[in-house]
């Protein structure tokens, strides 16, 4: 029984199956899925169907992205603080043309999924497994804006320009990592520090390497830190653009 944490899909469902199957993943594993299944490439309904069949299969933990937010905010028609033009821009196109062609009882049971995601996710040995991070100095359960759980950039933005000789003890030591042996976040590629493979900055893991753009998709063992990579996106998907 392995312990395996996936990074952003964005609608990659080949490369899904790919890492899957070269992490040699069975169905006594447990599988941690970062969120943002959907928004960019063209199979953003296959990998939510995919999701909700393997949930039947075997142990998965499906955290809450900001794209899949923004995805069940269209499903539902709510327009309050949502920037339907943007959203469109940055994925959300592909993921309006998958849903045309499908039932309305189809969508019913992805909005369910949607709705029943988890903001995030804290195992028994006080790893943290999270979309985007937090903010409240004690960690998560004190968080007062439930939506920087899929928004917030500021602790992976702390863990990238904290100094490494700076010790655990030391007064200037951010608090925020101290709470959690662990964090395993997505939302911000690693590409954007010149990136393919999973970063480790103080406590934080980052396994977001790019799947939404000519990245490939990571699955990682939590425990040994071993990690499964698909091919780059853009080539499994070489006739669309992603979000490039």
């Amino acid at each position: 029984m392995r312990t395996f944490v996936i990074g952003d899909i964005h609608g990659g469902l080949l490369a899904l199956e790919q890492v899957l199957e070269r992490a040699k993943v069975t169905t006594e594993d447990t599988l941690i899925f970062l969120g943002d299944y959907v928004d960019g490439w063209s199979q953003s309904v296959e990998v939510i169907d995919y999701l909700i069949d393997l949930k039947s299969k075997q142990n998965i933990i499906c955290i809450r992205g900001n794209h899949d937010q923004l995805a069940l905010d269209w499903l539902e028609e709510r327009h309050d603080d949502f920037d339907e033009e943007m959203w469109y821009k940055h994925g959300g196109k592909a993921t309006v043309e998958g849903y045309a062609k499908i039932s309305e009882e189809k969508k019913k049971t992805h909005i369910e999924f949607l709705e029943n995601l988890q903001d995030y996710y804290l195992d028994d040995q006080n790893r943290l497994f999270v979309h985007a991070g937090f903010t409240n100095l004690n960690g998560v359960k004190w968080e007062y804006f439930s939506k920087l759980f899929y928004w917030d950039r500021t602790l992976w933005e702390t863990a990238l320009s904290l100094d490494p000789k700076l010790k655990e003890d030391d007064i200037y030591y951010p608090k925020r990592f101290t709470v959690y042996k662990e964090v395993y976040i997505g939302h911000t590629p690693v590409t954007r520090i010149g990136e393919t493979v999973p970063v480790n900055r103080a406590c934080v893991w980052n396994v977001d390497t790019g799947a939404a753009f000519r990245g490939p998709l990571t699955i990682l063992d939590v425990d040994t830190k071993e990690y499964w990579q698909s091919e780059p996106l853009n080539e499994l998907y070489f006739n669309e653009k992603g979000r490039n």
